[in-house]
């Protein structure tokens, strides 16, 4: 059922809605959050099909903010509402009220936004595109207790990473992050199979890809390893390798579907990884609504970071004195885990001349 609203009032939003249950024979509000998308008209329709097959799982009213843009200067000043209900079958599992904000009151969309909500039910504000550099100071994000954000789809996606690092307040998180679930926990699962000491990371996907720099950045932080960051044609990330003291461990995926999880002296196997789309993505983040401190720990750890470790300085030659006084070899470290990282940096493995010694880093979370 749909119920369009011309020049309109939150209030008689409100009552539209309890019109439309009514109608429908459904009066009972079983709904577990408000979503509100904020976006445009060019990219509403991918938004709202995301957000509504997501209320599948997670029943919830969705409330979409479009902000129009006035081209003349008298409709610049005038302000209106239009909204459009639906609920029933054309909501979902949920209900779904489309916003359009004219004029000046395009300025205060939190004013409309907040009669709206669902009484004593969490708020997540969702931006599929045009996000604000800091959304907890956004008047729409100050009203959430999460904020999805996608940085994949910035014009400058590795850049966009220090900003949100800078600007991170709990509660804030990034699909091109939940794009890399499936690859964290594989990784993980691979590790805890050999008891090993992880030396380097290479981390291969296509340039710009926020996603590759968040993994890269995960496995530097949790490993505290020099994590080398190489390009390729895609789609998104192809590979990880890991070089470790008992041999390699590879996870590749090169068609963006089915990936090969290779781990010396042990059969290689086939694992599904395909490339998820955005209601998969909405729905794992609306699954879990309290803040993510394993994204967090990796996004503070910093794209400039990630390339410095990835290159270190090169050592001055040893003097006849240093020889001298060497020892015959040297300690290795303990084995590392993603599933539990180290307080201290892993230390390097015997070789002809040892690496500069990494600062220690501080304690981190328990990887998810």
């Amino acid at each position: 059922m749909k119920i369009d609203l011309t020049d309109t009032t939150a209030g008689k939003v409100n009552k539209a809605l309890v019109q439309g249950r009514r109608a429908i024979g459904t009066p009972a509000v079983g709904m577990v959050l408000t979503l509100v998308i904020v976006t445009d008209e060019e990219n509403a329709y991918d938004a709202l099909k995301a957000a509504g097959d997501a209320s599948h799982e997670h029943p919830s009213r969705t409330l979409v903010v479009i902000k129009r843009v006035s081209r003349s200067p008298r409709d610049r000043t005038a302000s209106r509402l239009d909204a459009e209900v639906r609920v029933g079958a054309d909501a979902g599992s949920g209900e779904t009220v489309i916003l359009r904000l004219h004029g000046e009151v395009a300025d205060h969309a939190d004013s409309v936004v907040l009669p709206l909500l669902l009484p004593d039910a969490p708020v997540v504000v969702w931006w599929p595109v045009n996000a604000p550099l800091d959304p907890a100071k956004d008047p729409l994000g100050a009203l959430a207790q999460r904020r999805v954000t996608d940085t994949y789809s910035s014009e400058q996606p590795v850049r966009e990473l220090s900003a949100r690092a800078d600007a991170y307040t709990p509660g804030d998180t990034d699909l091109s992050w939940t794009r890399i679930t499936p690859w964290r926990s594989m990784l993980a699962a691979a590790l805890d199979q050999v008891v090993c000491e992880v030396r380097a990371v290479e981390v291969e996907g296509e340039e710009f890809n926020p996603s590759c720099e968040l993994l890269a950045m995960w496995l530097a932080d949790r490993l505290d390893v020099p994590v080398k960051r190489s390009l390729s044609a895609g789609p998104g990330l192809t590979a990880v390798r890991l070089a470790t003291s008992e041999g390699a461990i590879a996870l590749d995926r090169a068609d963006g579907s089915l990936a090969t999880l290779s781990i010396d002296g042990q059969p290689d196997r086939a694992v599904a990884l395909k490339r998820r789309d955005t209601a998969e993505l909405i729905a794992e983040e609306l699954r879990r609504l309290d803040p993510d401190d394993t994204y967090a720990s990796a996004l503070r750890f910093g794209v400039e970071r990630l390339h410095a470790s990835a290159a270190p300085a090169a050592e001055p030659a040893p003097t006849a004195q240093d020889t001298a006084s060497a020892p015959d070899s040297l300690p290795k470290g303990e084995p590392v885990t993603l599933a539990a990282a180290p307080e201290a940096a892993a230390e390097a493995p015997t070789t002809e001349a040892a690496p500069q010694e990494r600062p220690p880093l501080k304690k981190r979370a328990k990887a998810t």
